[in-house]
């Protein structure tokens, strides 16, 4: 089975967004394999002159997975020992995971992390001979035929050769949504996903006279697709084009012999939260579980480091001693 998350290369896009370094560890024995990717940051806090690190799965999802499990208990046991050795060997304190809601590589973990139901998350089961009837909703399925009644188009494009026209439409999405830095990937960003993952994206181009008007980012796996990115020029939002987009990726999918396809979920925790109920839209039947994992590795440590910044090191933020007082 094939999931970008799971990929090395995929953790090397986000080292510079990180400031870390991707790495992986990998454990076998009788009871099976663990394959767990993450990034390596540095923690900008030196205790006895002596530097220190935490580590963080890459954006998206990830966390430990197992493969060819025979008894999913005694693996995280003894993943649990093995990797708090690797730990503290590589002066490693504290590990903050997102697990996978697909699939649900944490069910199998909580005698490992400190394990947190966050929030949902959105997809549309393409198991269904019909997702379009059977997964999006009945207004969703009449705003879909009136814009394209008004003229839009789309196109799909696997391993496009470029994300140039992506890039400009991306940027201005962000723009207009006064985004973070940390969604603000730069140009080398877009042109590591060409190079390391090209055969894996999928690109659909929302079309006006000709005119790309909205795209949308995606990774395909085995069998799977992830919405990744997605924007909207200003100047046609009220073209509602990223139901097309939605819509454009269902058929490609479909006919591609797909089994999922995952958008994600709010920027909240809210069930109201707007993002969120955007894209039940596209998925009446169809949520996952998003969980969290945390974990201190070194509790020495993580206390000291959490008293040199002047913090309670049991305050909600994780790791405590990075988070920056106002």
């Amino acid at each position: 089975m094939f999931d970008i998350y799971f990929e090395p290369d995929y953790a090397k896009l986000y080292e510079s967004v990180e400031n870390g370094k991707a790495m992986l560890f990998e454990h076998q024995s009788n009871y099976g394999k663990v394959h767990h990717l993450f990034i390596k940051r540095e923690i900008p806090i030196k205790l006895n002159n002596k530097t220190y690190y935490d580590i963080v799965t890459p954006y998206g999802y990830g966390g430990p997975l197992f493969i060819d499990s025979k008894d999913h208990k005694l693996l995280a046991s003894e993943f649990n020992l093995v990797f708090e050795s690797y730990c503290k060997s590589n002066n490693i304190v504290s590990e903050f995971v997102r697990f996978h809601p697909i699939i649900e590589n944490n069910v199998y973990l909580d005698q490992v992390y400190n394990i947190s139901k966050i929030r949902k998350t959105v997809g549309t089961n393409l198991e269904y001979d019909n997702p379009f009837q059977e997964e999006f909703s009945k207004s969703t399925r009449k705003t879909i035929r009136r814009i394209l009644k008004s003229g839009v188009k789309f196109d799909v494009i696997e391993a496009p050769d470029n994300l140039s026209t992506f890039m400009e439409i991306y940027y201005s999405t962000m723009d207009r949504n006064n985004a973070v830095d940390y969604y603000y990937f730069d140009t080398q960003y877009f042109k590591n996903c060409l190079s390391l993952f090209k055969d894996n994206i999928v690109l659909v181009n929302i079309k006006l006279d000709d005119k790309v008007i909205a795209s949308s980012l995606n990774f395909k796996g085995t069998d799977s697709i992830h919405v990744h990115l997605s924007g909207t020029l200003s100047e046609y939002l009220s073209y509602s084009p990223a139901y097309i987009t939605k819509y454009a990726t269902l058929l490609w999918a479909k006919e591609n012999n797909y089994k999922i396809i995952h958008y994600g979920g709010g920027t909240s925790n809210d069930e109201n939260d707007p993002l969120y109920q955007f894209k039940k839209k596209f998925g009446k039947n169809t949520e996952f579980e998003f969980n969290i994992g945390k974990k201190i590795w070194n509790k020495e440590v993580y206390s000291a480091l959490c008293k040199i910044k002047g913090v309670n090191e049991h305050i909600e933020f994780f790791p405590a001693y990075r988070y920056e007082c106002e």
